[in-house]
């Protein structure tokens, strides 16, 4: 029903339904809607059983329909605007009269409905039939520039959809800024622009077989606008959020992290609708043989500001490794060049580390700069930290940082999150108050980093019902 844009009918509709199936003998049945031009046909369809058969409440014409296996009952109610003659007749209203204003006030309640530029224009065309004209066209320019092409096609006979597309393929489509007449036959035919913040999107074209009534134009060209303002945000929407995702895989690494002969798992999941531009950020890169360089980090916000800062790190922490800058000394590095961002600058949280592969396991080299605690599991089932909390980067230009060692035994599995892991909030309780975080790894003794990360993740998405306003970030490592 909100497809064919007759909500107001709904209630109606549902009623005939209940009368319908009340008279079912008891044999499986099927409710089937059938959108009819100026109407909604109900349908009741069962095996065949005799049973006694009135009319039902609000029903302009009913019957019963035999086939060989078959019963089928069925009803019709007339749509908001319809009733003999299809869709050319009009009902005596004006455009400011409370049945128009409720359609003008459902319209803009689909149209806002969706941010997919791509429904916009079937949302138009299927509140336009049959209530304004018996078909409608939409037609769109590709970016909201260059030649129009066909985006929606809809007729109240849906039978008719093909010959009328080939009938408008030899039509001249107006190329003026206002309303203006088609010649297509024994169409009455109309074409509406449509205009959004001074720029022309495309045109909704509109056809009935008598003349179209003032005060059929008028609501036209309203509905025309707000379809107009409607594609337009979905255009700029999907617009922001494309920019987003291509800045964001610009932040990570290209591809999956791969390290042979190291038993590892990243997951990263961005926060918001539109995956808007978070601050966390991950890499995990080959240094020489047996030899990996790592880093978890968290800037403070989102958005531009904050990706600006997350590129610079994730660029420096690499190109600063391959130049054979020890751990200690990358971060503090990067220290520096964040605070020579000036205004600029944004807090950030880093765990930095690298892992040499050794015969009895891994040797680790890290630092944790102000970021949540690294975690290790052992086989026995025991979790403890393995660095010291030492200064945020960004703050303090005389910070000065210290590697830790920390030795992985085979089957011992090392964690790093960023807080919104840590952080994640259902009512006054985090997920790592009193070591929630620490719990929940002492119960993955001998999974595997896969099933660790996805584990921790799926733990957090059971936190709390709704979903998480931060982004997330889970590095594991195993040793093997």
């Amino acid at each position: 029903m909100t497809a064919w844009a007759v909500m107001s009918i709904c209630d109606e509709a549902e009623r005939l339904a209940r009368d319908l199936v009340a008279e079912v003998s008891g044999e499986p049945f099927d409710v089937v809607w059938i959108h009819q031009s100026e109407s909604v046909q109900v349908e009741v369809r069962e095996k065949s059983g005799s049973t006694a058969y009135g009319p039902p409440a609000d029903a302009v014409a009913w019957g019963v329909t035999f086939t060989a296996s078959t019963r089928t009952r069925w009803a019709r109610i007339d749509l908001p605007g319809g009733g003999p003659g299809g869709g050319d007749e009009w009902v005596a209203e004006t455009a400011a009269g409370p049945g128009w204003l409720g359609f003008l006030a459902d319209a803009s309640d689909l149209l806002a409905g969706t941010l997919d530029p791509d429904m916009v224009p079937a949302i138009i065309a299927q509140i336009v039939v049959p209530r304004l004209a018996t078909w409608c066209a939409v037609y769109t320019a590709e970016h909201g520039a260059g030649p129009l092409r066909p985006a929606y096609l809809w007729h109240a006979d849906e039978a008719q959809i093909d010959t009328l597309r080939d009938l408008l393929g030899e039509t001249q489509m107006p190329s003026g800024e206002g309303p203006a007449v088609l010649h297509m036959g024994e169409w009455q035919s109309l074409a509406f622009p449509l205009t959004a913040r001074g720029r022309r999107l495309g045109i909704m074209c509109l056809g009935r077989r008598d003349r179209f009534p003032d005060e059929g134009l008028q609501l036209a060209e309203d509905l025309g606008r707000r379809a107009a303002l409607a594609m337009d945000n979905a255009r700029l929407y999907a617009q922001q959020a494309a920019a987003n995702r291509a800045l964001q895989r610009s932040l990570l690494p290209p591809e999956e992290p791969k390290t042979p002969g190291l038993d590892s798992h990243v997951i990263y999941e961005p926060a918001g609708e539109t995956n808007e531009v978070g601050g966390d950020f991950y890499d995990l890169f080959p240094m020489r043989e047996g030899v990996w360089r790592f880093a978890i980090g968290d800037v403070c916000g989102t958005g531009p500001e904050a990706a600006a800062v997350t590129g610079l790190a994730r660029h420096t922490l690499r190109l600063l490794a391959r130049e054979g800058y020890g751990v200690a000394d990358v971060v503090d590095r990067l220290n520096q060049a964040i605070l020579e961002e000036g205004e600029r600058a944004r807090f950030l949280t880093l765990l930095h580390g690298e892992i040499t592969r050794v015969s009895d396991g891994l040797d680790i080299s890290l630092v944790s700069a102000g970021h949540p605690e690294a975690l290790r599991l052992r086989p026995s089932g025991v979790v403890d930290t393995v660095a010291q909390p030492q200064s945020l980067l960004g703050v303090f230009p005389e910070a000065d940082f210290r590697e830790e060692s920390v030795h992985l035994a085979a089957g011992d599995v090392l964690l790093g999150v960023t807080d919104g892991v840590t952080e994640r909030r259902s009512g006054s309780r985090l997920l790592d108050d009193d070591g929630g975080l620490a719990k929940l790894l002492s119960e993955c003794v001998d999974l595997s980093a896969r099933a660790v990360a996805e584990r921790i993740r799926r733990a957090v998405q059971d936190f709390a019902p709704e979903p998480s306003a931060d982004d997330l970030a889970i590095l594991v490592l195993r040793a093997p």
